[in-house]
């Protein structure tokens, strides 16, 4: 095996390797969606390197998105939504370094490790690392192709101002919509959006507060939502089903797909 613990995240397509968050960027990036690129490390290559100063995030220095992409992470079975660790804008060699040590670490949280043994998962945790280049997300959130709650084939997407960490950490109530599987909008409903999380010139995030009248503004508009439903075309076609949940982020009007795993009830 390569010295060099990095693989490029296109080529990260085995989730036996490198995790189900990776295998499915990977499988995204080869089938053209808009995917922030990156690296992915192998779960047997995580060790190497924290315990190595790759030069690579000197010369790039992000910022980056370091998050977790356990043996089983974000499959059919088991998302793991939430009980991982994601590092948000880490900036620098030895910032990755300590940023994916921490994800790493993340595996054997009590949370974590009570997650796998409710769903049957046994064995030693695997935890493979994905380093993805951050975008300046004006605004995010999470799409489901399914409704969460009653099954119905529509989309239900959630968003707020910002990093769409405030909308999966639950900081604010985002915005929703309801849309039909044709893409038609069925409902719109402000939320209460009264901080975001933003990415600052120096690549660190920062929070800070969402005044007046944005706090309530629909923050998705009939162009983003066109946009939203064309990318989960894209995916039907990508991963040869219509089932998923897609995290997104806009910058200057594009759609930018930071993870999609199937819809999981677990």
């Amino acid at each position: 095996m390569s010295p060099d613990p990095l693989t490029p995240l296109v080529d990260a397509q085995d989730p036996a390797v490198f995790g189900g968050k990776a295998a499915q960027l990977a499988a995204a990036l080869v089938g053209g969606l808009p995917v922030p690129g990156g690296h992915a490390v192998a779960w047997n290559r995580v060790d190497a390197l924290v315990a190595t100063r790759l030069t690579v995030f000197d010369d790039e220095p992000g910022p980056w998105a370091v998050r977790s992409s356990a043996i089983g992470e974000d499959s059919a079975a088991a998302s793991f939504a939430g009980a991982h660790l994601s590092v948000l804008g880490a900036v620098g060699a030895d910032a990755v370094a300590e940023a994916v040590s921490q994800v790493q670490a993340s595996a054997f949280d009590p949370s974590a490790l009570t997650y796998r043994e409710q769903r049957g998962l046994a064995g030693t945790p695997r935890m493979g690392v994905v380093i993805q280049r951050m975008v300046g997300a004006e605004v995010a959130g999470v799409l489901f192709t399914r409704n969460p709650v009653t099954g119905e084939n529509e989309r239900v997407i959630e968003a707020s101002w910002g990093l769409g960490e405030t909308v999966v950490a639950g900081l604010v109530t985002p915005d929703q919509y309801r849309l039909g599987a044709d893409g038609r909008v069925l409902q719109r409903s402000g939320g209460e959006k009264d901080m975001a999380l933003v990415l600052d010139a120096d690549g660190h995030t920062r929070e800070v507060p969402v005044i007046g009248d944005r706090v309530e503004a629909l923050c998705l508009d009939d162009a983003n939502l066109r946009s939203l439903h064309e990318l989960a075309m894209a995916c039907d076609r990508v991963f040869a089903t219509s089932d998923h949940d897609i995290e997104f982020a806009f910058v200057g009007g594009m759609v930018h797909l930071l993870q999609r795993r199937p819809i999981t009830h677990g």
